[in-house]
């Protein structure tokens, strides 16, 4: 194997195995001491890279983010006599990489994990930073905890059976980065598109290695989000509450989230480069407007991790790669979000 990239957080260090394959699993755990967590999509296409290994096998899908999950996992776990000094490594993406963590942190008060991630979204951000974690009915990631995997191997090859609308998705993650705190990788976004990106084997390993560096310095940096690591929320505070209530990925809530959120700067910071945000959406197949009911999108924004008393952190835009963290009253997010959900020539959205 390469030598890793390490970043040292808190507690532990991480290492991430940059340009690796999925067989090189069995020189960083050993097999009777590991379980792997899965969903059937990622399993269904690689069965022969699982065979040998205790494997666990979930429902996909963020419907099954949920308590009910890891009660499942536990008790499969207990069934294999998983004791302290097991590794459980989440293959899959963040739905599996959320789930792995999460249960590794509370199993026995706490057993080592590592993740493989097999989408971009997981690739550049849902297996970074660890934020593991569930959702509570209507609310995402409610519960959880904030604990870093022991490494992160990336297989580029997974990719290969990754369906085009993951890929939208994952380049979501990759937009927002670019939008907060990088505007040389936002040019080079704007200067191609996915089709010429998915080509690119090279260009597109150095683009993921520079995302998941990126998010990991910012993480280093402020690993219990008390400053600069809330600017990864860009996109997100509007976009949970729509992927809650509609029929959208991550992906697509969150580009609905980062454009409004570019069209709020304009109100409260002067930012004047809404319509080059929702270009490179679209080159990337992304949406960046839509119908919704702002009724019920404030009723979920009320209970925003974000908010503190009559306030959220909202994340906003000086200009493209440069945040800022802007304490916003309710009642001024409440504003905007309902002039925002409506609209003669916008498209609704399908509800869940």
């Amino acid at each position: 194997m390469n030598n890793p990239v390490s970043y040292r957080f808190s507690a532990s260090t991480v290492h991430y195995h940059f340009s690796e394959r999925l067989q090189d699993l069995q020189k960083l755990v050993a097999k009777d001491r590991t379980v792997i967590i899965t969903d059937d999509n990622v399993f269904d296409h690689h069965k022969s890279r699982f065979r040998g290994w205790n494997t666990i096998v979930l429902r996909p899908g963020e419907a099954y983010k949920v308590q009910a999950t890891v009660d499942s996992i536990i008790s499969q776990l207990i069934a294999l006599q998983v004791d302290r000094q097991f590794t459980l490594v989440g293959v899959g993406g963040g739905v599996v990489t959320d789930l792995t963590g999460y249960v590794a942190s509370v199993y026995m008060r706490g057993i080592s994990f590592g993740f493989v991630p097999t989408t971009v979204l997981a690739m550049v951000d849902a297996s970074i930073g660890g934020k593991n974690g569930i959702d509570v009915g209507p609310y995402k990631n409610m519960v959880g905890v904030i604990r870093q995997p022991s490494f992160i191997l990336y297989d580029y090859d997974l990719l290969k059976t990754l369906p085009d609308a993951q890929w939208s998705d994952g380049f979501a993650e990759v937009i927002k980065h670019a939008c907060i705190r990088d505007a040389a990788a936002f040019r080079m976004l704007e200067s191609t598109d996915l089709a010429a990106l998915r080509r690119d084997k090279e260009g597109l390993q150095a683009l993921i290695q520079r995302n998941a560096r990126l998010k990991s310095g910012i993480v280093k940096k402020d690993e219990f989000e008390k400053g600069d690591r809330k600017l990864l929320n860009f996109g997100h505070t509007l976009g949970h509450a729509l992927e809650t209530q509609y029929a959208l990925s991550h992906g697509q809530a969150v580009a609905i989230g980062m454009y409004h959120a570019c069209r709020f700067s304009e109100a409260h910071l002067d930012f004047s480069e809404t319509d080059r945000v929702a270009r490179v959406l679209g080159q990337y197949g992304l949406p960046s407007d839509a119908v919704f009911d702002a009724d019920k999108v404030l009723g979920i924004l009320q209970m925003d991790k974000k908010r503190v008393s009559k306030e959220i952190n909202y994340i906003l835009l000086q200009k493209i790669g440069k945040a800022v963290i802007c304490p916003l009253p309710l009642a001024t997010i409440g504003k905007w979000v309902r002039k925002a959900g409506v609209g003669k020539h916008k498209k609704a959205m399908p509800e869940k």
